[in-house]
């Protein structure tokens, strides 16, 4: 009789749900590499690693073979108006092509999400972020670099052909189109002040109508340069209203913060997210766009 019991209690055991006990897991989370994973050599040396740092700080101490952008030309530059051959020839000079992975890292998820989505904007097909980024890396015990070996860029120059992915890039006309079809779901991702117009930092101030408001912060672990995990994100986006089966659109002051959240929207596997890349310096400044002045909650 006991061995009886005994069998048909093993034929139950794997009835059990194999995820019982274990934390969710992002839905792309190959958008993601965490710090113990790059410091192996074996790894590392798959990639082409950006550095979004600050050249006296890039010069202080790197992870080994990073070569440096500087995250704020390439902002300035996209947001002038993204010209193909002028980036295919930069993203040439890093040894970047379509399917090179590349890893972006800094010290401030702002700057690295920004070369991230730029990147991804273009084409490239493998771009991920490494989580925790340089703090993270140095206590891993990852192999460094420091001005002692400068050679920007480590890698020969390569002849891209990009191949550039509008839909990923919001415009004002769109989103003017949508304030009557409400199409998208439109994520202000500024702080609240200047959601509700108390602090200006356009000519006007306030936020897009139909827009929801989640800061860029609240997916992160506190101060920390990680992003919070699979279930804490989803809760968040549950909480916040927000659809990841929906066509999204996220916008902030210049297009970094919006990055961090696109970002974060991509990694808990929604489908269609844009940014609205020239966000409240375009609208905020523009003298006939509708604009809304929520309460505080």
């Amino acid at each position: 009789m006991a061995r009886s019991l005994a069998a048909f209690v093993l034929l139950l055991l794997p009835l059990a749900p194999a995820h019982a006990g274990q934390p969710a897991k992002y839905a792309r989370p190959d958008l993601l590499i965490e710090a113990k994973e790059l410091a192996k050599p074996e790894v590392r040396e798959r990639f082409r690693i950006l550095d979004t740092r600050s050249q006296a700080k890039y010069d202080a101490g790197r992870v080994y073979s990073a070569s440096r952008v500087d995250e704020k030309a390439w902002a300035k530059s996209f947001g002038a108006g993204p010209v193909q051959q002028e980036w295919e020839q930069q993203l040439g000079g890093y040894g970047l092509d379509l399917n090179q992975p590349v890893v972006v890292y800094g010290d401030d998820l702002r700057e690295t999400a920004r070369v991230w989505w730029i990147l991804r904007y273009w084409g490239l097909r493998d771009v991920r972020i490494l989580n925790g980024g340089w703090l993270a890396y140095k206590a891993a015990g990852g192999k460094t670099g420091d001005a002692s070996d400068n050679k920007t860029p480590f890698f020969p120059p390569t002849n891209p052909k990009l191949k550039p992915r509008p839909e990923v890039l919001a415009t004002m006309g769109q989103l003017l189109d949508d304030l009557k079809e409400k199409r998208f779901a439109i994520l202000d991702v500024r702080s609240e002040g200047e959601f509700c117009g108390d602090t200006k930092l356009a000519k006007r101030g306030g936020a897009i109508p139909n827009a929801k408001h989640l800061e860029w912060s609240d997916v992160l672990e506190g101060t920390k340069q990680r992003f919070k995990g699979a279930e804490e994100l989803r809760k968040l986006f549950k909480d916040a209203g927000v659809d990841l089966a929906r066509p999204a659109v996220t916008y902030c002051q210049s297009g970094g913060r919006a990055s961090v959240m696109a970002f974060a929207l991509e990694l808990m596997g929604a489908k269609a997210v844009s940014n609205y890349y020239r966000s409240w310096s375009e609208w905020g400044n523009a003298t006939d766009t509708p604009i809304v002045t929520p309460k505080k909650k």
